[in-house]
């Protein structure tokens, strides 16, 4: 059979210059290039918008209506496209509502199992789920949380109740509702709470309202009383809180805590749900196991009229043991999960579908991969291909790069230097291209030979998050720390957890999006703008709130948006570019205004390279060549935050906390999305940070970046309930000699 091509002719989307390319179908093809080259332009903008429009397209006007809109793609023509489906680094939202047994739809086939053979028999499938009324726990509504009283912080048990055991302030000694509790008569005031019996502790913390006779004076007297949890949660939790005063929303909240529901046990199903059992495991038990033990507890099941659902669920959980899930448990919320790990569950899903032909659309699948993993990934891109499917990848890692088919490297540069394709071919023609890529994947990164010396230590006691086991571990200051270890073996439980809530001084640059408004962008984000407002102001003898379209300088038309854009019910929203301003945002009087031959539209259109060249006041120069410094060159001072990626995002955070000394830096995998000619210019930033006297601690998987660190904590030895330990701490020349440890096998090789 002849090999095909998805062929594209003239691409102009964003920074593209008319690109014409031809992708093999039915092959793993690779998009490299430096950040911002124009990569993501072509794949994401250019093939998947186009593909998703025509699929949508086969719909009627009405169902449409409920669907993405998507607009044409800027280009010439796209030919012989198949079905999309886009596998990207989002996370996954949904709530405490949704586990990874929700979205892989495992759950649901471990729901009609029960419902099919669980003993006794209590219903339909949906009786199983914590999401439908009749399945939920009604205390908790499905969450297996609930706001509680902190029992700890409530009861000091050492006391008695005349020492004053309960530390609610309501209930002092002598107080009146102190006195109601003795007078009771059910509890001796001076026995201390820890020799209570467990129906007197019951009765003193959960007794139902009750009439008690007791004298006051000469007086009988009849009293309700109320266990005293009882009476807190009726007053504090289930009355809302946020309409008592400020003073006694701060005397309660110290008292609270979000802990496992006290019907459920935290499994989020009704009592009734939970009798229901195969082999002596109600539902909950079998979504709390890791998915190795679940495995095999599902293998034991052998009744006939089973067999279908057990060999479906056995294919799926399977599959996330492939793609490097094992640690997991279905009953993970998947809104704790990384960008890596949003990824391969959205691709779990995929693997079992029988359509062939598809168009596979991957966004760095490496992220949050240790070395040791990246196989299984890519052994995973081949069992798409091989079953006759299209599989494209933006990728910078070297080692997923190796398995491409074909490669489309994109360049030179970024930004208005990227746009054009710098090379197409096979890998092993790769290495010998004289392109960035092809350059930096020949060379070989050195093990750095002198390390820093520390300054001083900042501990971790007893980490117990998730699967820590009871781990102190001392992170040095004045160094480069590098966390290292496979996904799942506990890296983020102890560093943005632990160490955070130990250490809330440090500050944290993580990959969560800066700005979701089309009105922020880098100008206003690092502040620079405010100074480029008062330089046009002062200039031209004006107010400076003329030069911000987002106040009196916005042209009147668009409001400052640049665009006007028309609801066409089932149709693409149109967006065309306001005819007043021309797409400029601002006012003509505004516009007239210039500072060194520049409008202030013009000054928004520079990136950041051809604004260094521009300024010369010296807080903005300062900002601006931070952000050149983290490799954000080609960022526009005007682009819209929210086009920026993950990786991005993490990038222009450090880039405007630069210039703090004595801090604790802490980044969460600063290398992703970054070109391997980027991850040096990194390393410098990095390096220059600890040089003036800041402690920078890094959870990252990229050898480049572990072979420079001063010193490495290694977890492991694996993910999930076999992680958790600290398998190593030293510098990276100490690190070779360690056997046990996976990263070690890597550093090595």
């Amino acid at each position: 059979m002849p090999q095909e091509y998805i062929e594209i002719h003239g691409a102009r989307e964003n920074n593209l210059k008319n690109v014409s390319v031809r992708i093999p179908k039915r092959k793993i093809t690779i998009f490299t290039g430096v950040s911002g080259s124009g990569k993501s332009s072509i794949v994401f903008d250019t093939i998947a918008t186009e593909s998703q429009r025509l699929l949508n397209e086969n719909f009627s006007m009405f169902v449409r209506n409920f669907l993405p809109k998507y607009s044409q793609p800027d280009a010439d023509a796209i030919e012989n496209l198949s079905m999309s489906i886009v596998v990207d680094q989002k996370r996954m939202g949904g709530g405490s509502h949704s586990t990874v047994g929700t979205v892989t739809d495992i759950n649901t086939i471990l729901r009609l199992m029960f419902s099919r053979i669980g003993q006794p028999h209590v219903g339909t499938s949906n009786v199983f789920g914590f999401n439908d009324p009749q399945g939920m726990c009604p205390n908790c509504h499905g969450l297996g949380r609930k706001l509680d009283v902190d029992l700890a912080k409530f009861l000091d048990t050492s006391k008695s109740l005349n020492d004053g055991a309960i530390l609610f302030p309501e209930y002092a000694v002598n107080s009146w509702y102190w006195s109601q509790v003795i007078s009771t008569g059910l509890f001796d005031p001076a026995k201390k709470l820890s020799k209570y019996t467990k129906k007197e502790m019951d009765d003193l913390l959960h007794s139902e309202p009750r009439k008690i006779k007791t004298k006051v004076g000469a007086k009988d007297f009849n009293m309700t009383f109320e266990g005293i949890v009882a009476r807190f949660t009726n007053k504090y939790i289930k009355g809302d809180l946020k309409t008592k005063s400020e003073r006694t929303q701060k005397t309660v909240e110290p008292f609270m805590t979000m802990g496992p529901c006290t019907l459920c046990n935290g499994t989020r199903l009704s009592q009734e749900t939970l009798k229901c059992k195969i082999d002596g495991y109600h539902i909950a038990d079998l979504t709390a196991m890791e998915i190795p033990e679940l495995i095999e507890a599902v293998k034991k099941i052998k009744e006939p009229a089973a067999e279908p659902l057990v060999k479906a669920l056995l294919e799926r959980l399977q599959h996330l043991v492939d793609i490097g899930l094992e640690y997991l448990s279905l009953s993970r919320e998947t809104d704790t999960l990384s960008g890596g790990e949003s990824q391969r569950v959205k691709i779990v899903k995929h693997l079992g579908s029988s359509l062939t032909d598809v168009i596979y659309i991957f966004d760095e699948p490496s992220i949050g991969l240790h070395a040791r993993d990246v196989h299984r990934m890519n052994e995973l891109l081949q069992k798409l291909r091989d079953k006759g499917n299209t599989v494209i990848v933006v990728e910078h890692d070297p080692d997923v790069i190796k398995v491409a088919d074909h490669v489309v490297d994109v360049g030179p540069q970024a930004g208005p230097q990227g746009g054009e394709i710098v090379y197409e071919g096979s890998y092993a023609n790769l290495l010998k291209a004289n392109t960035l890529t092809g350059r930096h994947m020949q060379q070989a990164i050195p093990l750095k030979d002198s390390f820093r010396k520390p300054t001083g230590k900042l501990p971790i006691k007893n980490a117990q998050v998730n699967n820590l086991k009871n781990v102190s571990v001392n992170l040095p200051t004045g160094v480069l720390t590098v966390v290292t270890g496979v996904a799942g073996s506990g890296k983020s439980s102890l560093i943005n957890e632990v160490f955070q809530q130990q250490h809330p001084e440090a500050i944290v640059i993580d990959q969560a999006a800066v700005g979701v408004s089309s009105r922020s962008n880098p100008a206003t984000y690092t502040g620079i703008l405010d100074d480029i407002r008062k330089a046009f102001a002062a200039a031209n003898k004006v107010p400076a709130a003329l030069f911000s379209f987002n106040s009196k300088g916005a042209c009147e038309n668009c409001q400052g948006l640049g665009v006007i854009y028309t609801d066409l019910a089932f149709l693409n929203e149109a967006k065309t570019p306001c005819e007043v301003c021309g797409g400029k945002r601002f006012k003509d009087e505004v516009l007239a205004y210039k500072l060194n031959g520049k409008s202030i539209s013009d000054v928004l259109a520079l990136n950041v390279q051809q604004a260094l060249q521009y300024f010369e006041i010296k807080e903005v120069v300062r900002k601006l060549q931070a952000m050149s410094d983290v490799g954000l060159d080609y960022l526009g001072l005007g682009q819209p935050l929210s086009t920026l990626s993950g990786g991005e995002c993490q990038r222009i955070k450090l880039a405007s906390e630069l210039h703090k000394k004595g801090s604790i830096y802490i980044m969460d995998e600063p290398t992703t999305g970054l070109h391997l000619s980027d991850i040096g210019h990194l390393m410098q930033v990095i390096d220059r940070l600890v040089d003036t006297g800041n402690t920078v601690v890094v959870i990252e998987h990229n050898l480049h970046v572990i072979k420079n660190a001063d010193w490495i904590v290694d977890l492991g030895p694996e993910g999930g309930s076999k992680g958790g330990q600290v398998m190593f701490e030293g510098t990276p020349r100490q690190l070779l000699d360690c056997t046990q440890s996976l990263t070690s096998a890597y550093l090595r090789h």
